[in-house]
């Protein structure tokens, strides 16, 4: 199957929004921002690749993608275990015979503050925020650059990376490296037609936050920080920004960290 290349110039005068014909893999994708990116790539034409840290715990998610009208590989693939994610993009090379799109959400926030973070917690975090990131981004890189270049690589980073927050600086030292590397890399991958970008989304309402804005103070303070549009944003929101920036009208669009933070930065 000849691959088309994500990263060409659009054809038409007028800009593309959709992936159709596209193969992605989603690391991350049983549930929040890893779930709707997953339904939106869909919806927009790309068959799909579920990276699952439990691949038996999709949630239903294999069948909203088939019900789409896409194909849909689920995958064993905790991004902390490289033997996983490299037989994982093998795995997507061999059912579709090409990777065009990865997005790299896989992500963990264990808050801690500076003086009580362990060198597990510190460990852990990194392992998947960075280490975790990078190689599944270098598999995905050397998939693409193997049928001959092309492709979009999205890497999920924070407002994180850009702002302290209390009782993260482990989370954000991690988020503020993810968004350097997708410049690093969409400058070395840059001449294989690879474009590579950071999406840094502010509180969204997913499972992972649903404890921290459950506390109305909490909640209060983070709608007044998001000083734009003061309001929660959901996964829906971010995954608008992942969408634009896998499809053609985004092909000279690289190396960028593209906040989705309702003002919060402006501040």
């Amino acid at each position: 199957m000849t691959a088309t290349s994500t990263s060409a110039a659009p054809a038409t005068p007028f800009p593309r929004f959709d992936v159709e014909g596209q193969v992605a893999l989603v690391t991350g994708a049983a549930r929040g921002l890893g779930r709707a990116v997953v339904l939106a790539l869909a919806h927009a034409g790309a068959d799909v690749a579920l990276g699952l840290r439990d691949v038996g715990a999709d949630a239903g998610l294999v069948a909203e993608v088939e019900a789409l009208g896409r194909q849909v590989l689920p995958l064993q693939l905790d991004v902390s275990d490289l033997a996983q994610v490299r037989a994982g993009v093998d795995a997507v090379v061999e059912r579709f015979g090409r990777l065009d799109v990865l997005v790299a959400n896989a992500g963990i926030a264990p808050g801690n503050r500076a003086e009580d973070v362990t060198e597990a917690d510190f460990d852990a975090t990194l392992g998947v925020n960075l280490k975790g990131t990078f190689f599944t981004a270098q598999a995905a890189g050397r998939a693409m650059i193997a049928r001959g270049g092309g492709g979009r690589i999205v890497l999920m980073g924070s407002q994180a990376g850009a702002v302290a927050l209390p009782g993260e600086s482990v989370y954000c030292l991690t988020k503020a490296a993810v968004s350097h590397l997708a410049a690093c890399l969409a400058v070395e991958w840059g001449d294989r037609g690879i474009t590579v970008n950071c999406v840094a989304p502010t509180f969204i309402r997913t499972p992972g936050t649903q404890a921290a804005l459950a506390d109305p103070a909490f909640e209060a303070d983070v709608v007044e920080r998001i000083a734009g549009l003061h309001r929660i944003g959901d996964p829906v929101d971010v995954a608008g920004a992942v969408l634009y920036l896998c499809s053609p009208a985004a092909s000279l669009v690289t190396g960028h960290t593209l906040l989705v933070d309702g003002g919060w930065t402006a501040r």
